[in-house]
């Protein structure tokens, strides 16, 4: 593994940890030592990073799929804890302001993910500056999300709980479905799309 991806893995996992711990923290959830998130996530990284790296020796593509997978854990730490800092400072959880935060987040996450994935998952380093490659990537994330909710929408309110599953338990599904087709669109769409080499 490059020292480099171990640093960077190292540093992906301490956000993650804090970013769990301000969602935590604003949702009420009292855990003993709720801190030590901030410890726990960054090994955990690193040995995801190792088996990636491992696996990845062969085929590049496992490893720009591993450092995806690991950006995204990021971005939706982001999108939720800068969602729930907006909610703490401004007290309010619902309404109008609910949906300008969410779109806050949404676009700070998405650029955190755009720098990481073009500089670090895809290493387009030497390219400072390329046309409309960020646009390109807001629509193919815009894109994602639109997937994401589409299909969770679809299998929680149209074709309903099956196998005998609760509502609670299929809202899940739903929501565990769209997380996957849509994480395959942003993967796909950056790697031959936006960071096209």
């Amino acid at each position: 593994m490059k020292k480099t991806d171990a640093k960077i893995s190292i540093i992906i996992g301490f956000l993650i940890g804090v970013f769990f711990f301000i969602i935590l923290k604003n949702i009420g959830i009292k855990i003993p030592y709720l801190w030590i998130l901030m410890i726990v996530f960054p090994p955990l990284s690193l040995l995801g990073m190792f088996i990636i790296s491992l696996l990845g020796k062969r085929f590049l593509i496992i490893l720009q799929i591993g450092k995806f997978l690991l950006v995204g854990a990021l971005n939706t730490f982001i999108d939720m804890g800068v969602l729930n800092i907006l909610i703490w400072i401004s007290g309010i959880a619902s309404g109008v302001w609910y949906s300008i935060f969410k779109g806050i987040s949404f676009l700070i996450a998405t650029t955190n993910s755009y720098l990481w994935n073009k500089h670090w998952t895809f290493e387009k380093r030497k390219e400072v500056f390329a046309p409309g490659e960020f646009s390109k990537f807001l629509i193919l994330t815009t894109i994602g999300f639109s997937i994401n909710v589409g299909i969770a929408s679809f299998v929680v309110n149209v074709i309903g709980p099956q196998l005998g599953l609760g509502a609670k338990i299929w809202a899940n599904v739903g929501a565990f479905t769209a997380v996957l087709v849509a994480w395959f669109w942003n993967f796909l769409g950056a790697k031959f799309i936006v960071f096209k080499k």
